[in-house]
């Protein structure tokens, strides 16, 4: 039997063992209360808080890039159409397309008799790091593509309810164990050799993973984007949440600029504080075709600074118009926007939840690592199309 052939089948008996458990055993995952579930309620424009006055014609070029995706499914097909026919020259010529194309919907979270129209708004960016090809004092933080003696397995084909979650381990011999944590890193060989990139940083190399991706600004001239690839398996935990529970930072100072700050003081901790989330993100280089666009988000299409956000895609459809109510990182100010579901994230769950692109650089760090902000989500769906089944 070979070695994938005896991970499958080890994976297979484990399934069916857990499928098999009883309460009597007092070791099986206890029932969980059903997930909220979502809920479009038909709404008029003029419900559309900031419809009447947002720049929609900026969100213009975001949502032919997502035509490019979805245009030919039956659904987008005729809207998309349209839109390439269409050159509005201004934001009341893009509020009349929307207008005569498609209807809003106020998205809500619902659970047994209780719904919520506002949830969570949080902020992302695309960092820049500095880097080189190859390790010196100055760069050693290394930063890999997948390895490989990273397995996935997908088990969907024997148990659907798996659908989306495949499995990552590594073999030990014959056993299947969970792949390396963060903290358990430095003793796997299987990245040796797979460094696309050494920077300066090692928390700046850390939230290039949160973030997904980067770009990095080598040390001769040249600038490359590192893109999601895989990830180890292991769920994601806040480090800002680690040195709240540490007594380290209030709730209020556990922002990026303030865990930054605190980092930088206790810098003889920064390895404890890091591999307390034991999530590691692999990459892939990707050229930059045009640098005024961001990474590519899950949809496949590049993302645009204040116009993308990632959603939780069984809610919101990816590459659906999105009209965004909420405010400005730590401020009444408020920030109503056309926004295009064009990503997805791990933290992202749940129907009125979204994390909102800034953009590249220092300030996009700054507004995304203090925003967390309650808001309101309406979904545009083409008129005369049936709603997304949930």
């Amino acid at each position: 039997m070979t070695p994938r052939a005896a991970l499958l089948l080890l994976i297979t008996a484990a399934a069916v063992a857990l499928s098999a458990c009883t309460a009597l055993t007092r070791k099986c995952p206890q029932p969980q209360p059903p997930a909220p579930s979502v809920q479009y309620d038909h709404a008029q424009w003029s419900q559309v808080t900031g419809w009447e006055t947002d720049r929609v014609q900026e969100a213009w070029p975001a949502f032919l890039q997502s035509c490019k995706a979805i245009g030919t499914r039956a659904e987008w097909v005729s809207v998309c159409a349209a839109a390439q026919q269409t050159q509005p020259q201004t934001s009341q010529d893009v509020r009349a397309f929307f207008e005569r194309y498609f209807e809003p919907y106020g998205i809500s979270s619902k659970r047994g008799g209780h719904r919520e129209s506002s949830g969570l708004i949080t902020g992302y960016y695309e960092p820049i790091l500095h880097g080189a090809r190859s390790p010196t004092p100055q760069f050693s933080i290394p930063l890999y593509s997948p390895p490989p003696d990273l397995l996935t397995v997908d088990l969907t084909s024997l148990y659907p309810e798996l659908k989306g979650k495949p499995v990552r381990a590594r073999l030990d011999g014959n056993k299947v164990v969970p792949y390396y944590s963060r903290g358990e890193l430095a003793r796997d060989p299987g990245p040796r050799g797979n460094e696309i990139v050494w920077v300066d940083n090692a928390l700046d190399a850390f939230l290039l993973q949160v973030q997904g991706s980067g770009r990095v600004q080598l040390a001769d001239g040249e600038t490359i984007r590192l893109q999601y690839a895989d990830q180890n398996g292991h769920p994601y935990h806040s480090i800002g949440r680690y040195l709240v529970e540490h007594g380290e930072l209030t709730q209020d100072q556990a922002t990026l600029p303030g865990i930054r700050e605190w980092l930088t003081a206790h810098s003889d901790r920064i390895q404890e504080v890091l591999n307390a989330n034991p999530s590691v993100v692999f990459f892939r280089e990707e050229p930059i075709d045009n640098p005024l666009y961001g990474p590519k988000g899950s949809l496949g299409v590049p993302l645009t600074a204040a116009r993308s956000i990632a959603v939780d895609p069984t809610s919101v459809p990816l590459g659906a118009p999105v009209f965004l109510a909420t405010s400005f990182p730590a401020s009444e100010l408020t920030l109503q926007r056309l926004v295009m579901a064009q990503d997805t994230g791990g933290a992202i769950r749940g129907a009125v939840r979204a994390d909102f692109f800034w953009g590249l650089g220092p300030d996009a760090a700054q507004q995304a690592g203090k925003m967390r902000e309650s808001g309101r989500m309406w979904l545009l769906w083409p008129k005369n199309v049936a709603l997304p089944v949930k």
